[in-house]
């Protein structure tokens, strides 16, 4: 009988690509207020304690907590043995003190049971080295045995809780990954994919260009694992395999919940923080009604400032145009060891969370409510000590919840409306982690100093410095013209058509700020054949046939940015020869010097800046600067101090709400120059030119009036 379940169920889980794709659910009722909790394990608890951890909760303003997603072996600990009493009375008694639930499919960690029983379930990586049970998320999500055991329990669980009032969404799995699963169903579902989508072996050979080495291919039994791949294109297609198998998994959770669960009951998913190299958030975000993600930072002194926290929101946010959930960040410290132990200052708790909140989020949940008392994450602390008595972060997060008890209805569903955006390319991380431009050593070893991650990472925090609210686009968008500038950092992989909807973007009045290996490589990550950068060169205005390391830093001619001791590029130089661009800035170099570093083009209505080389950051900061003025987006923010920060949206009442932040261990004040209101923390009203006065470590939010 087993053994027929698994044949349907390899069946069913045969991709089908967007197949598996769901609407979000219609029903799913708005949010009327902030959502702030926890992540709780009653189940790790050393003793009873339920009844007094639902009244500490209650008592510090938590309405949420996210129960039952990494305890498998308790739902299941035997095959077919299903138990539900052990979290019967956890919701319950949630739901007797008003806190709503968001319950988790446990997929993410199997039993003990499984692995013995099913061991092929688990992955096995290159070279056919295979998973040891003992670590979370260390399966074949493609398997059928895995997909049999957990459909049957999902709908269990689903069906069990779909009815429950206080059961107000489900989270799929737990930030999903490949788990670098090469297993040999991965690998000949990998194949049928090439068949689909190149057609013969000949065609994919002349894509990849196979000749090279005289490996192509004219026969698909002929096609090598991926373990020794040497192939650009290879490598390419199967991070986008790998990117494909996590979405389909996701969205068939997210289907099956729905079948089961209750249409006004929300389906969201937490990823591990944002950016991943495996992971199509964009793909996966369509089956789900609200993304979430796990958003984590270190505490104390420069470390903390609300730039990571942003990023990481500002992507996230923009993957359905909407706000988004917190489902994880500090309660306290954070690591695997006790070898960073950083406890947030005063002040930094609270702060923590409205930053989340500036950024679009409806719900911000600790991880987690109590510190585990062994294992892996024993230091990785909750919003308890492990003495699991109250302590300075509970009474911190506690005067954070008694403050949204009052005002969140007035911060939910806050839409922020930015003119900037970032686009961000998957497959050119993917094809740079491959073909890298700033290696430690030669031959492939070491590390990188710089890569494609760190250029974003470098645009985005000159923006945020600068106090310029940044969305994300993906290649698929179709239109940027909503957008007054857009920055393109090293789009190394990019097929014709999005090269052109740039140009024309450009044509037709957008400003934008493109670097440096742009444009290089086709879709399968083959370098074009055609001078570089290929069909950027008319919008671009210039070309280029050769490119240099730089050994050492260099200077630019002149500092015409005004970047003093900064004002160096390095790692990498395009060799640009001027069409019709006019040059920005030279290399003070005897050999680097005849070619421009940074470029300026006038093409049609609009203009594009070309950095021919990595910036440092004060220098990239002054470069976008430049491009901000040009686009006419100059704004008060700019002149606020530079540890105050700012974000703004529109709330439910149709007001703008300004939020600004002190990230500072010092006083600062400064002059509001923004429409009067009033502070939502303190009920002051807030007068136009006012000097308003923040304390260390704190924030003001301003509800502007009508």
């Amino acid at each position: 009988m087993l053994r027929q379940k698994l044949l349907f169920s390899a069946l069913a889980c045969a991709f089908a690509g967007a197949a598996w794709a769901q609407a979000p659910s219609s029903a799913v009722p708005p949010m009327s207020t902030i959502l702030y909790g926890t992540a709780y394990y009653h189940e790790y608890m050393p003793y009873e304690r339920l009844e007094k951890d639902v009244q500490m909760m209650k008592a510090a303003g938590f309405n949420v907590v996210r129960l039952g997603e990494s305890t498998w072996s308790l739902w299941e600990p035997e095959d077919g043995r299903f138990e539900y009493a052990w979290m019967d009375r956890v919701v319950d008694a949630m739901g007797k003190a008003g806190i709503k639930v968001i319950m988790g499919t446990p997929t993410y960690s199997i039993p003990a049971w499984m692995a013995r029983q099913n061991p092929e379930i688990l992955a096995r990586k290159f070279n056919g080295a295979q998973n040891m049970y003992g670590m979370r998320q260390n399966m074949n999500t493609d398997s059928a045995a895995y997909r049999f055991y957990a459909e049957r329990l999902i709908r269990k669980i689903t069906s069990r809780y779909k009815d429950n009032p206080n059961v107000i969404g489900w989270q799929v799995d737990n930030e999903t990954g490949t788990y670098g699963a090469a297993n040999e169903d991965v690998f000949v579902r990998f194949q049928h994919h090439l068949e689909k989508k190149f057609g013969t072996p000949e065609n994919l050979s002349k894509a990849w260009f196979l000749n090279y080495w005289g490996q192509d291919l004219h026969s698909w039994a002929d096609l090598p694992r991926p373990d020794a791949a040497q192939s650009t294109g290879y490598k390419l297609e199967w991070s986008r395999w790998g990117q494909m198998r996590v979405t389909d998994f996701l969205h068939w959770q997210a289907k099956l919940v729905r079948e089961c669960a209750s249409a006004r009951q929300f389906v969201t998913h937490d990823f591990a923080g944002s950016m991943h190299s495996d992971v199509n958030e964009e793909a996966v975000s369509a089956a789900l009604d609200v993304p979430a993600v796990n958003i984590y930072h270190w505490g104390q002194r420069e470390y903390y400032n609300g730039a990571d926290q942003t990023m990481q929101a500002d992507f996230t946010r923009s993957l359905k145009r909407n706000n988004f959930l917190v489902t994880e960040t500090n309660a306290q410290t954070t690591d695997w060891s006790s070898s960073f132990q950083y406890p947030p200052y005063d002040g930094q708790f609270r702060q923590d969370v409205y930053t989340h909140l500036s950024n679009g989020s409806n719900m911000v949940e600790y991880w987690h409510w109590s510190s585990i008392h062994a294992n892996q994450e024993t230091y990785w602390k909750g919003v308890l000590s492990h003495d699991m008595e109250p302590n300075r972060a509970y009474a911190e997060m506690s005067r954070t919840g008694r403050e949204l008890q009052k005002i969140g209805p007035r911060l939910v569903n806050l839409k922020l409306r930015n003119d900037v955006a970032i686009l961000w390319s998957r497959d050119s991380l993917n094809a740079l982690n491959d073909m890298p431009f700033a290696k430690d050593s030669q031959w492939g070893g070491g590390g990188s100093k710089a890569d494609y991650g760190s250029l974003v990472r470098q645009v985005h925090r000159a923006l945020y410095d600068m106090k310029v609210g940044t969305d994300f686009v993906f290649p698929e968008v179709q239109d940027f013209s909503q957008y007054k500038l857009l920055i393109v950092p090293a789009l190394y992989v990019a097929d014709d058509a999005l090269l052109k909807r740039i140009a024309d973007y450009i044509r037709k009045g957008g400003r934008v700020v493109m670097t440096f290996k742009s444009g290089f490589t086709n879709e399968n990550a083959a370098v074009r054949w055609s001078m570089a950068p290929g069909p950027l060169r008319d919008a671009l205005g210039f070309h280029y046939q050769e490119f240099s390391n730089l050994a050492q830093p260099l200077t630019l001619k002149g500092d015409p940015f005004q970047a003093g001791g900064d004002n160096k590029v390095q790692y990498w130089a395009e060799f640009l020869q001027l069409d019709t661009a006019k040059a920005l800035a030279y290399y003070d170099h005897h050999f680097f010097g005849r070619w421009p570093a940074i470029t300026q083009n006038q093409y049609g209505a609009g203009k594009v800046i070309y950095e021919g080389t990595y910036l440092t950051d004060k220098l990239q900061k002054a470069v976008l600067k430049t491009a901000l003025e040009d686009a006419g987006l100059s704004s008060p923010h700019q002149q606020l101090p530079a540890q105050v920060h700012t974000r703004s949206g529109t709330n439910d009442y149709g007001r703008t709400v300004r939020y600004f932040f002190n990230y500072s261990g010092a006083a600062a004040s400064f002059k509001y120059q923004y429409k009067g209101g009033t502070d939502l923390l303190t009920s002051r009203p807030v007068k136009a030119d006012e000097t308003v006065s923040l304390g260390p470590w704190d924030l003001a939010i301003v509800e502007e009036s009508r």
